[in-house]
């Protein structure tokens, strides 16, 4: 039977693993930096799971794989040899979905050679991926490098909830950049929008014309000049082409 104080620190421990894994979560506000959290989630790895070093890979299309954070460039070196190898235990894990255990380096011998010569090399004797996931959705790798004893099964579920984590702010930060990108895009449309207005308003009081006269007149100016039709508004706008060029002035 366990003692009373065994059990008073595995609770502290479990609310300790909590707190810091809520204190990731609530990063995650509209103005973090995703780089810095990636590397704070590398960090937390090492303190949490008893691990010497980790890793974050983010699969992208095509094959446009990266590590974005690492604990150190020997650590960033194991994570890239299996991204250029397109093997290894991360690709496993990105792949199934599945968290991958490797106590026995002898098993990355015929998969990625080279690969446990440089965790021996490390001092590391066992490697884990856990894949950053979300449902269905699988957009990478948490890997992790040990020296000492296997993690343990709570280990690996800690490992995971880590991951969890973690990809939610990649997906909100994904989320966030399109976000940012389309307002960009919105306004620009609206700024050409108010120009080509303008410009029309400016060819129909000048022409004495309707205001569909006008616009066919400042779009085929635009084609036969082959220039955009916002640049020819702007000029139109701003005076530097004379209405003249496009309309005539209604005759007194």
């Amino acid at each position: 039977m366990a003692a009373p104080n065994d059990g008073r620190q595995a609770d502290r421990q479990t609310v300790h693993l909590a707190q810091r894994l809520v204190a990731l979560a609530d990063t995650l506000d509209d103005e973090f930096d995703i780089r810095d959290l990636l590397n704070r989630v590398v960090s937390e790895c090492v303190d949490l799971l008893a691990v010497e070093a980790a890793a974050v890979i983010v699969f992208g299309p095509e094959r446009n794989h990266q590590v974005v954070a690492s604990s150190d460039e020997a650590t960033r070196a194991m994570a890239t040899l299996q991204l250029h190898r397109h093997a290894g235990p991360c690709i496993d894990a990105f792949l199934t979905g599945e968290p991958i255990a490797i106590d026995d380096l002898a098993e990355l011998d015929r998969a990625v050679p080279g690969l446990r010569t440089a965790l021996e090399a490390a001092g590391y004797s066992r490697m884990y991926a856990v894949p950053l996931r979300l449902r269905d959705d699988t957009i990478g790798a948490l890997s992790l490098f040990k020296a000492g004893p296997a993690l343990s099964d709570s280990g690996l579920r800690l490992a995971q909830a880590v991951a969890d984590v973690t990809t939610i702010a990649i997906l909100q930060e994904r989320r966030l950049s399109r976000a940012s990108i389309l307002a960009e895009q919105l306004q620009t449309a609206l700024s050409t929008r108010v120009v080509i207005e303008r410009a029309i308003g400016v060819l129909a009081e000048h022409g004495g014309i309707e205001m569909g006269t006008a616009f066919d007149a400042l779009r085929d100016y635009a084609r036969s000049h082959r220039v955009k039709l916002t640049h020819v508004a702007h000029l139109i706008v701003t005076r530097e082409l004379d209405a003249s060029r496009l309309v005539e002035p209604p005759h007194s």
